[in-house]
Formats: structure tokens, C-alpha cells, sequence
């Protein structure tokens, strides 16, 4: 081993003593490079309640991805980690920015669940998307990371005879429920919906208008109305 560099005095010269530091600041950076990034400007939120298709996925077997049963328990979520992880690790960052509330004109049908991200496709595969039971009368909830608000949320769902599982969503496949109003940052958001005349599997479409900037978030619930 060579010995260490040292100054007159025979003590490690400057450079010799903090070589250690900037090893470790290295290989911390390093590390650091290989996480799935999740930034300031990527952390957002999602619906939770009842629960976005990404974020049922990231729920349900985030912590065991790898486990086999996922392809017969939950086969809609074992495509959706087969086509592109980072859909689930990330659930709280699918946005776009600067629609200016061309939301119809410039996502097109097919792609409502994805909110028009290639990334996401997976999200519009038809299948058997796990369902959260809802009644008639039910709670939307957003969790918002960092707490930008919202100047609304627009929501609907999905027509009675529309089968998601095996028809991708399109505009025309909604009835526009409730355009919500102005809601302060918070991380937790919640308002209520009214509806009549659902019965079985629909998908609860949200749009989420951010209030920090124009960004626009979209999302598939899949519903059961019992």
C-alpha cells in the first residue's frame, strides 16, 4: 500500500485528509443517481378514494412486484408493472402541462386513463381492473404531496352499458357529473358526488386542474355501484 501524502510536519496534508469525504460524496451521488427520481416538480398526488388504476396497482403490490401471483390475482396491475414500473412508482406524477383546458381536443379517446401519456398506456388496457365498491352518494379524495390546490375538479362517469372491460374509454363514453369549485392547498382534498342510474363496473374519471400552474391531471377509478 502506498503510504498516505503528508506535510512537513508529518501529520496528512490537507488534501490527503479530506480524500475520504469526496470518496463517500461520490459514491452517495452515485447512489443516489440509481432511485427512481421523484422531484419537487414531479410530486403531486392522485385520487385515492376510490382508488386511480396506477395507484391501486402501487397499493396492492408495490411492495411485492415481483411476486408471481400478481399475473392471476391481479393480472390488469402484473401488465401494467411488465409494461413500465415507473407508472406505479410514480402514481402522483401524471400531469401535463399547458392544456388551457383543452382537455378533450388534445387527449384523444383511448387514451383518457394514460391522460395521454405514452409512459402510461397501460392504464388504458382492457381487462379486469380491481373495483372499489361506491354507492350512488360517494366521497372523491385526492392526497396532493405538495399541497397545490385546485382552481377544480371536473368528474364523471362512464355510461350505463359501457363495458371497460372491453372498450377503452373514450369522451363520448361519459356523462359529465360535477365540475367542483376553487379548493385552498391542502394535502388532503375531499368532496362529495351525486349520482343515479349506475349499476355494476363503471370508471369514475377525474380531472384534476392544479392551482400553482396549468397543469392537468387525469385519472381512472374503476367503480363498482352496488
Amino acid at each position: 500500500m502506498p503510504p498516505r501524502a503528508s506535510d512537513q510536519s508529518g501529520r496528512p496534508s490537507r488534501s490527503a485528509a479530506h480524500r475520504p469525504v469526496q470518496v463517500l460524496i461520490v459514491v452517495l451521488a452515485t447512489l443516489a443517481g440509481m432511485l427512481p427520481w421523484t422531484g419537487t416538480a414531479q410530486a403531486h398526488g392522485t385520487i385515492i378514494n376510490p382508488a386511480s388504476r396506477a395507484y391501486q396497482c402501487w397499493k396492492t403490490w408495490g411492495n411485492q412486484h415481483t411476486n408471481p401471483a400478481m399475473q392471476q390475482q391481479d393480472p390488469m396491475c402484473w401488465q401494467a408493472f411488465q409494461a413500465n414500473p415507473d407508472t406505479m412508482w410514480n402514481w402522483m406524477s401524471a400531469l401535463r402541462d399547458g392544456l388551457a383546458g383543452q382537455f378533450q381536443a388534445r387527449t384523444p379517446d383511448g387514451q383518457l386513463c394514460s391522460n395521454g401519456l405514452t409512459r402510461n398506456d397501460s392504464l388504458n388496457q382492457l381487462g379486469a381492473w380491481k373495483q372499489t365498491t361506491v354507492s350512488r352518494n360517494l366521497t372523491v379524495q385526492l392526497y396532493d404531496q405538495a399541497s397545490h390546490g385546485a382552481d377544480y375538479f371536473r368528474v364523471y362517469v362512464s355510461k350505463q352499458g359501457f363495458n371497460p372491460a372491453t372498450q377503452r374509454l373514450g369522451w363520448g363514453n361519459l356523462d359529465f357529473i360535477t365540475q367542483t369549485g376553487k379548493y385552498a392547498p391542502a394535502q388532503n382534498i375531499s368532496f362529495n358526488i351525486s349520482t343515479s342510474g349506475y349499476t355494476g363496473h363503471h370508471i369514475l374519471f377525474v380531472i384534476w386542474q392544479a392551482s400553482h400552474q396549468d397543469q392537468t391531471y387525469m385519472w381512472c377509478s374503476d367503480v363498482n355501484f352496488a
